[in-house]
């Protein structure tokens, strides 16, 4: 996770708290210009000379260059299923050979030829079995995908920061915009529409390991690996949105990502953009990283969680702090409040969360979740009587206020999950993943879709982060990464609920 005072990503990932990664067994496809499989003297654009399509040359060029390699897998299994015959038909001649010759001899000798034909029986069986589900898998893989491509379109990439972005949000005032924090000791703030950088905050002197804004002000709140929370105002101005690229001109471009090196993005960052440098309030109660922070319904308190498992209570007003949650074992990792009510619940690397109680002014009871077998990552509110925990054991459990000692639903999943979001209108899960991955849930843990994630679309290092952004009838996702980019996703909610 974030860390102090680190602004390299290499120093920034060697602190975090390590993980067991594994590599995920799929089969991966990559586009090649090869033509070692063509005949001689034929190339790519002769094949396609003639054939009458409104789609580009290029696009074409692409896609046929995709089925001849889904044609060179099937080959393949096609071979390895025929030698494997091969060796079965031989080992039943063998097997037979030998039935012949001691046919009325020793009948142990005759049991052991059944047993021998039955294994090979069930060894080509299967093999059978084995070929089709292979074939199965390509051919679903190809539906998967163009399926998540119809409910989850990229709509804007979001890339300037110089390290890791650990956190990102969406204001809750007009105008609308997407703020990040990264681990190069700054904040930015981005137009939706445009993907343009409109305003810099640089007055952390650590990295920036989240960002939340004012429900009703133009007021960001910030926590940071220099032991301190900053609060500060912005401005800003929305720029008037350009016409969408030329399709045809995107599809041009035969440049693979994955050949790039890790962390490299495109352009060379924000141009001069305005920079608040000086806060307005600073917290700094903390003997540790601040690792998030959140303001509490009303925007007149704050809390903040810190490695020094401890999650302070400061007004807003006068920076004054107000109370300190003690109780967790470990480091905490995150901090959420009731988007209603006057609750917070914080996570912790000690494999609990905890709901802190501050409805009643003189009572602040607290109540311990104990569920996960690894560190929480997250533990987030829903709009409803709802807490939803991530956790680095690879799964995600919805808790009920009303009934706390066991989930009321479990996602297993096959990476550690990071900070979690849940859609506030049609309570959707968003999981971001180590492995790179964002998944879609339900709030009953049913699978609802995958991100698209390829060579030219998606995160190339792990996703730290996801929000939602259901304003003006349409309904956005935005994930963030180690890549150093964010981005925005338009999800296609009645799409996806028919196919749930």
């Amino acid at each position: 996770m974030p860390v102090e005072g680190g602004s390299s990503s290499g120093s920034a990932s060697a602190a975090r708290h390590p993980k067991q990664k594994r590599k995920a067994h799929s089969l991966s496809i990559r586009r090649t210009n090869s033509t070692e499989d063509r005949p001689l003297g034929i190339h790519r654009g002769d094949m396609l000379e003639g054939q009458e399509s409104k789609l580009p040359l290029s696009l074409r060029s692409n896609l046929l260059d995709l089925f001849g390699q889904i044609e060179r897998e099937f080959e393949n299994l096609y071979i390895e299923n025929l030698e494997l015959r091969r060796e079965i038909d031989s080992l039943n001649e063998r097997l037979t050979g030998d039935g012949q010759t001691v046919e009325g001899g020793d009948p142990t000798k005759g049991a052991l030829k059944t047993k021998a034909s039955h294994s090979t029986s069930q060894l080509s069986q299967k093999l059978k079995t084995t070929y089709k589900a292979s074939t199965s898998k390509i051919v679903s893989s190809f539906k998967a995908t163009a399926g998540s491509r119809a409910l989850c379109q990229l709509l804007k990439e979001y890339v300037g920061h110089r390290d890791g972005i650990w956190d990102l949000s969406i204001t809750r005032t007009q105008p609308v915009v997407l703020g990040t924090a990264s681990a190069d000791h700054s904040a930015l703030l981005w137009s939706i529409e445009t993907g343009k950088c409109l305003l810099r905050y640089a007055g952390h002197a650590g990295s920036v390991n989240s960002i939340k804004f004012h429900p009703t002000e133009q007021m960001a709140l910030t926590a940071s690996g220099d032991q301190t929370a900053h609060i500060w105002r912005y401005m800003v101005q929305l720029p008037v949105p350009q016409p969408p690229p030329d399709v045809s001109a995107l599809c041009d471009d035969d440049q693979d990502s994955s050949d790039r090196e890790e962390g490299e993005v495109d352009g060379e960052g924000p141009c001069e953009v305005p920079t608040v440098r000086v806060a307005t309030a600073t917290l700094k109660s903390h003997q540790g990283v601040v690792i998030a922070a959140d303001w509490l319904v009303g925007g007149r308190q704050v809390v903040t969680a810190s490695w020094d498992r401890a999650a302070n209570l400061y007004e807003v007003e006068t920076s004054e702090l107000v109370h300190t949650l003690t109780g967790h074992d470990q480091e905490l990792t995150h901090c959420c409040t009731h988007p209603t009510q006057r609750l917070v619940v914080t996570s912790s690397r000690d494999t609990t969360f905890r709901l802190w109680d501050f409805r009643d002014p003189s009572i602040h009871s607290v109540n311990v979740f104990q569920g996960h077998t690894d560190t929480v990552t997250s533990a987030v509110f829903t709009v409803g009587d709802n807490v939803v925990s991530g956790s680095d054991d690879r799964t995600v459990k919805v808790w009920d206020l009303k009934n706390m000692r066991s989930p009321i639903a479990t996602i297993r999943t096959d990476s550690a999950v990071n900070r979690i979001s849940v859609s506030a209108n049609q309570r959707i899960i968003a999981l971001p993943h180590d492995n790179r991955q964002v998944r879609l849930f339900d709030m009953s843990g049913q699978r609802l879709a995958r991100l698209p994630r390829s060579n030219r679309m998606g995160h190339r290092r792990m996703v730290c982060c996801t929000a939602w952004n259901e304003e003006n009838q349409s309904c956005n996702l935005f994930t963030c990464g180690f890549d150093r980019q964010a981005i925005g996703w338009n999800i296609n909610i009645p799409a996806l609920l028919q196919e749930k």
